[in-house]
């Protein structure tokens, strides 16, 4: 007997759909290999931030070749929906970024990049290959009739450089008619076949935060008829971040940590003007908020005794990634349902900062972690230039990606 729509649609919950041996699981097995391929070819040709021209024509393409309409963002990035059969619901993100770092590749791997000194040390290639694979499985799942919420795929450029690329396409309305969106991020940390999870905060607020100094520099035979710029950029250094952990709530996790500090040129010459750039991290919200007016009110009572003059340049990056109670059930369902529940790990809040934040400041949704790490064998580290990711999770990432957009609708906070 012929099916009708109401029948197709219904099987959404039961595992024609889901589960080990449902539509989802098939469809990422049999496109597997591509999907590695896929991988690679991102791997080998990486571009750096609001420069990934190609990799967007890559993606596009590989969109079209699946049936659908991607739509080029200005600049780079594309975002492309997968129609559900009920039109009046509003749909489900899935984000992917795609820039690479400005860092050279270590590896020996045959897919190596081939851009001198840009790699994907952060797994961005992973991200856009999981989200390729959940579009496959999903537009077979709306072949079926069983995709009731349609599904919105972002690929988002610039997510390692302020301006941001988030903030950009939220401007260019990629969040309009959407009320979740999903993403995944690579933890070499956690094994391949496990996914981490947490309600609330999962990563911290981070914001760079730049200081120049300028004083009346001298000969150093003569520091009291200078201002000693040098020995001001000292307590600067050590004495700001102890300052604003006593400051602000220890639970707020503020951490600033400086990474780098310039001044002078001569043994015997004290400068005139210095500088020192670091990172501002915070893992509650509010803390985040209030972190700029503390920053100009201490620095300004450090600098008093040595008579310089400070200034300090805040850079609102992102705010803490705050996974909604809702989107993490769906997604926790999902890697229950296609990877077992022991598969689903509880994970901590990290000060790694990530600016699908922004997104999350905006609709409710929820970022969960990979597992790339192969059992038993090394812990690489992200921003590494020797980055080796286990390939299998491409496959797990996308059937939970996959599987959570046709589980029950999350929404709500």
């Amino acid at each position: 007997m012929e099916q009708t729509q109401q029948q197709r649609t219904d099987v959404a919950g039961t595992p024609r759909i889901l589960g080990p041996g449902g539509l989802i699981a098939r469809t990422v097995a049999e496109r597997s290999d591509l999907m590695r391929a896929v991988r690679r070819h991102l791997h080998r040709h990486p571009e750096l931030s609001h420069a990934e021209h190609r990799t967007t024509d890559y993606v596009v393409e590989h969109l079209e070749g699946l049936g659908l309409s991607p739509v080029r963002m200005a600049g780079t990035g594309a975002i492309c929906d997968i129609p559900g059969s009920d039109p009046t619901l509003p749909l489900i993100a899935l984000r992917a970024d795609m820039d690479a770092l400005g860092i050279p590749e270590l590896t020996t791997v045959s897919y190596r990049s081939v851009v001198e000194g840009v790699s994907h040390a952060c797994g961005h290639d992973v991200h856009m290959s999981a989200v390729l694979g959940a579009a496959g499985a999903l537009v077979r799942v709306a072949e079926e009739g069983a995709l009731r919420r349609g599904v919105r795929l972002v690929f988002q450029p610039s997510e390692e450089r302020h301006p941001c690329g988030a903030l950009d396409l939220i401007g260019q309305g990629v969040l309009d008619g959407v009320d979740s969106i999903l993403a995944l991020h690579c933890d070499p940390g956690v094994d391949v076949g496990h996914i981490g999870l947490k309600t609330g905060p999962i990563t911290s607020a981070t914001d760079p935060v730049a200081i120049q100094v300028r004083g009346a520099g001298g000969h150093t035979s003569r520091p009291h008829l200078t201002q000693d710029l040098v020995y001001a950029l000292g307590s600067i250094a050590t004495q700001l971040p102890a300052a604003l952990s006593r400051r602000m709530d220890p639970r707020s996790g503020v951490n600033l940590t400086w990474g780098s500090i310039h001044a002078g040129s001569a043994f015997n010459a004290i400068p005139s003007s210095g500088s020192l750039e670091g990172t501002l991290r915070c893992l509650d919200h509010d803390a985040w908020d209030q972190a700029e007016e503390l920053l100009e009110e201490v620095l300004a009572d450090l600098v008093r005794p040595w008579g310089v003059e400070a200034r300090v340049t805040h850079d609102r990056g992102v705010p803490p990634v705050s996974n909604s109670a809702s989107s993490v059930a769906v997604l926790s369902a999902a890697v229950t349902g296609v990877l077992g529940a022991d598969r689903l790990d509880p994970t901590a809040q990290s000060l790694g900062g990530e600016d699908f934040a922004w997104y999350l400041e905006k609709v409710p949704g929820a970022l969960a972690r990979l597992g790339t790490r192969t059992p038993g064998g090394r812990t690489f580290d992200l921003h590494m230039g020797d980055l080796m990711i286990d390939e299998r999770a491409i496959d797990y990432g996308a059937a939970v990606l996959a599987s959570a957009c046709v589980q029950r609708d999350p929404v709500g906070p």
